[in-house]
């Protein structure tokens, strides 16, 4: 197939026939980007960013379950770009879904870009000095605030957003604390928090944020989703996430 490359394999959604074009060895979507696009609320005919878009899992999610008008990915290694927008093509998007080589800490670029209804994020988790990093390491790129920090995504997230709009964050229940005060900080106020437990004996290892641009104060806690049931399969909310309704 002359849209892969012999090092690629192309994943099905399981998604009204949409497919994915991920690296067989680097870093690949997970659990949390599928719950990110799931928590995102996309109504009809909304324009929406997806930052640190990686191989476009969000917008190719949000394109076969919404009736988003436009998405644009931003992705800082152009590799990613070159991969996600194959996709595009594979899956004949391009009147909806679009990607951009960039950098979010580009003020210049973020300014340039038209103003979005929803912003969706799924940012490198890990501290900046946490560990040992080669920068020039994808999968670091990745995981890690290499590129950019907690605040960069914050303020990107701030300057793309039109009045009032609405931006979507999955992270780690650890730096929940450093989220809240950055989102204040950058006038983004926090709307919805949801924790995610691989059970229900579990701490929650996920955090789902949805925060409103200059929004009015008050937040809401919704109830907490469970990867897995009490008999070690897939609860019955996440199978309905990835359309496996009656498994």
């Amino acid at each position: 197939m002359y849209f892969l490359k012999e090092d690629e394999t192309l994943d099905d959604l399981q998604l009204n026939g949409i497919h994915v074009i991920q690296k067989k060895e680097a870093f690949r979507f997970g659990v949390d980007a599928v719950l990110l696009a799931n928590f995102a609320k996309v109504k009809k005919g909304m324009k929406a960013v997806d930052l640190c878009t990686g191989t476009g899992i969000i917008p190719f999610i949000l394109a076969g379950k919404t009736e988003v008008k436009s998405i644009t990915g931003l992705e800082i290694q152009d590799e990613m770009v070159e991969m996600a927008n194959r996709s595009v093509e594979y899956n004949k998007l391009e009147d909806r879904v679009s990607f951009i080589n960039g950098d979010l800490k580009n003020l210049e670029l973020l300014k340039s870009m038209e103003k979005a209804d929803v912003v969706t994020v799924n940012p490198p988790y890990k501290l900046q000095n946490s560990g040992i990093i080669n920068p020039s390491d994808k999968n670091a790129i990745a995981r890690h605030e290499v590129c950019c920090t907690l605040e960069d995504v914050i303020i990107a997230c701030r300057i793309l957003l039109k009045d009032n709009a609405r931006m979507f964050m999955v992270h780690r229940p650890e730096r929940l604390a450093d989220i809240l005060c950055l989102m204040r900080k950058h006038k983004i106020e926090p709307k919805v928090i949801r924790m995610v437990h691989p059970n229900t004996k579990k701490a929650p290892n996920i955090v789902l944020i949805e925060g409103q641009r200059d929004g009015g104060k008050f937040l809401k806690w919704e109830a907490p989703l469970y990867v897995y049931n009490d008999q070690g399969g897939y609860s019955d909310e996440i199978n309905k996430i990835y359309g496996r309704e009656g498994v």
